[in-house]
């Protein structure tokens, strides 16, 4: 698919998707969320930025850990997304306020060398260039300081790959299909396929100019946590 359709995507789903996914993660996407938030080391103070930021979770995370000190901006490409992400954070009266911006994340308007510490969740496996997206991930970043990047893959055990594929075809879509997102979930099987392994992640993130980068496999190889520094 390319942006446009990504975007549209994205924008339908806004109404069930943190819904979907609390389901469908039986609650443990908020666990890997914490771990990511963790692995780029948000503290009290940081200017903080969550991409592809979707309905909020990430940003509301960071925004615990930065404190009324700090500051945190979320951006996502889909309006729809970030309709949702700023009613649930006025509702919750988040401290710092979230400041949302509507960008595809290829063109970030933001400055070079802004942020101590990024988180993407779930969006690295969804933009159109994923080297071009670590090279602006790069740019925005402060040299020294970390992002931490959360996504699906492909399980290098046989078995677990499996299992995931049973769980996709016959839970996920079926669950997505009874909400009426029956294609809108359908994509995640064969985005997977595309998507590279934690090894070449790491060997992408090295050519986009982080110092270091590691890849934690979580949840059986089912997630990972790609963790990069400028």
């Amino acid at each position: 698919m390319n942006s446009d359709h990504i975007q549209a995507l994205f924008d339908r789903i806004a109404p069930v998707y943190d819904e979907l996914n609390h389901g469908l993660s039986f609650g443990m996407h908020r666990i890997w969320k914490q771990m990511t938030v963790k692995w780029n080391g948000a503290k009290p103070g940081d200017t903080c930025l969550d991409l592809c930021c979707g309905s909020g979770d990430l940003a509301q995370m960071l925004a615990e850990k930065a404190g009324r000190t700090g500051q945190v901006y979320g951006v996502d490409f889909s309006a729809a997304q970030l309709e949702v992400a700023r009613d649930r954070s006025e509702r919750r009266c988040i401290k710092p306020p979230i400041h949302w911006i509507q960008s595809d994340v290829l063109n970030l308007p933001l400055s070079d060398n802004q942020f101590d510490c990024i988180t993407m969740g779930y969006g690295l496996r969804n933009v159109v260039d994923i080297l071009s997206s670590l090279k602006e991930i790069h740019r925005v970043l402060k040299p020294g300081s970390k992002a931490a990047i959360l996504d699906m893959h492909r399980p290098d055990s046989a078995f677990v790959r499996t299992f995931q594929q049973w769980y996709l075809d016959e839970v996920v879509v079926p669950a997505a299909q009874r909400m009426g997102f029956t294609e809108e979930y359908a994509y995640i099987a064969p985005s997977l396929d595309k998507f590279p392994t934690g090894r070449e992640q790491v060997r992408l993130a090295e050519q986009a100019g982080f110092a270091t980068a590691t890849h934690y496999p979580i949840a059986g190889g089912t997630m990972g946590v790609l963790v990069i520094t400028k």
